[in-house]
């Protein structure tokens, strides 16, 4: 069986004080509750430092919002994997939602992210999913085929085996709208199917694949049980200690 992820994607918030103490207060819970499943934070580029100190706790990893299509070089601004893989972090989101709507992230873009992370020993966390015109047009599927196709289907089988995916229905993203259970699972089958053609079933089985989208702690539970569901990618809820720590117990049932 596959072991849950719950990945919680700060995005843009916090001091450098307030992300402090949101790690010592996770650290304080995660030990006293020690959820089954594996945890992941991505804080901002400026608190990385702080967040992998404290990694040596064992509780929880690390990873990125972010990652530069470039190697090196002179490109101002940008921070390369080779960066964030010399201060220990372990998964990088790629193609987030909102760096493709408000950075013009394209899958050429994406693709070269992808290689990059892969080339650092990276796991990336592959986000695709679909707007809510997509989805009222019965285009949600083509969608997140073309997303995935072109994202990772260049990669070789050991290289896609590292990949982690999330599922993240645009229309769902800090609007309160939240996927059914059945969306989800419908989802998460059809990501995984097109993995079988590409790479066989062995491999699609072993993928792991959140859903992202309004996941919180009332509705993780349901939405967990699905199966193909391995977890969520948790934007503002996991900025609550109480709550992104309700939904890892609920990942671990």
């Amino acid at each position: 069986m596959r072991r849950k992820i719950v990945a919680g994607n700060w995005k843009m918030n916090l001091s450098f004080q307030e992300a402090e103490e949101l790690i010592n207060d996770l650290i304080d819970v995660l030990e006293e509750e020690s959820p089954e499943a594996e945890v992941i934070i991505c804080p901002p580029f400026p608190f990385m430092e702080l967040a992998t100190d404290y990694m040596e706790e064992g509780l929880f990893k690390v990873g990125a919002q972010n990652i530069s299509p470039f190697d090196a070089g002179a490109y101002t601004g940008e921070v390369s994997a080779s960066m964030l893989k010399s201060m220990d972090l372990t998964h990088c989101i790629i193609g987030h939602s909102e760096r493709r709507k408000y950075f013009n992230e394209d899958d050429k873009m994406l693709t070269a992210k992808v290689n990059q992370a892969m080339a650092h020993k990276l796991i990336p966390i592959f986000c695709v999913g679909e707007s809510l015109p997509e989805r009222e047009a019965g285009k949600h599927l083509e969608v997140v085929r073309r997303q995935v196709r072109h994202g990772l289907f260049h990669l070789d089988t050991d290289e896609f085996a590292k990949v982690v995916i999330a599922y993240e229905p645009v229309w769902a993203i800090g609007t309160g709208m939240t996927a059914t259970p059945e969306q989800a699972k419908d989802m998460h089958a059809y990501i995984r199917t097109l993995i079988t053609e590409r790479y066989g079933n062995e491999v699609a089985q072993a993928t792991m694949i959140l859903y992202g989208g309004s996941c919180n702690s009332e509705n993780a539970t349901e939405i967990f049980a699905q199966e193909g569901v391995d977890g969520g990618l948790i934007g503002g809820a996991s900025l609550k200690v109480d709550e992104f720590i309700s939904i890892c117990k609920q990942a671990s049932v």
